[in-house]
């Protein structure tokens, strides 16, 4: 896959301040204040870079008011060991910009048993 590299001030200049926050300095939104849309053609992609993420059959309500997934796209993220907080947690990355989407957990309810916790403000 293509690693898109850009620095700070062409990210700040492509993306809203609100989206910088979460993408680049990989801040949460509130619960429950995503403005989510259905996926256009069926795959949410990365509002960064537009790599494509999450097929729409792949979303579930999880309760928790963040957009949930079962599964990523293969090869479209990654995963990496979050230790901020004072929690260890599995952080999501986009796999092209390297752009922060959220946390995956290990307790979805579906085969899968994955909770990919996305911030909404990520996917377009």
């Amino acid at each position: 896959m293509k690693h898109i590299t850009r620095t700070d001030e062409e990210w700040k200049k492509m993306l809203t301040p609100e989206e910088y926050k979460v993408l680049r300095e990989k801040g949460t939104e509130a619960p429950f204040s995503s403005k989510l849309k259905p996926a256009e053609n069926g795959v949410y992609s990365c509002v960064a870079c537009g790599n494509p993420l999450f097929k729409e059959d792949a979303k579930f309500d999880s309760g928790t008011g963040w957009p949930s997934f079962d599964q990523a796209i293969p090869g479209s993220v990654e995963e990496v060991v979050d230790t901020s907080r004072g929690m260890i947690r599995t952080e999501v990355l986009c796999a092209s910009c390297g752009s922060h989407l959220g946390h995956v957990f290990d307790d979805g309810p579906t085969e899968t048993h994955r909770r990919y916790c996305m911030n909404g403000i990520c996917l377009g």
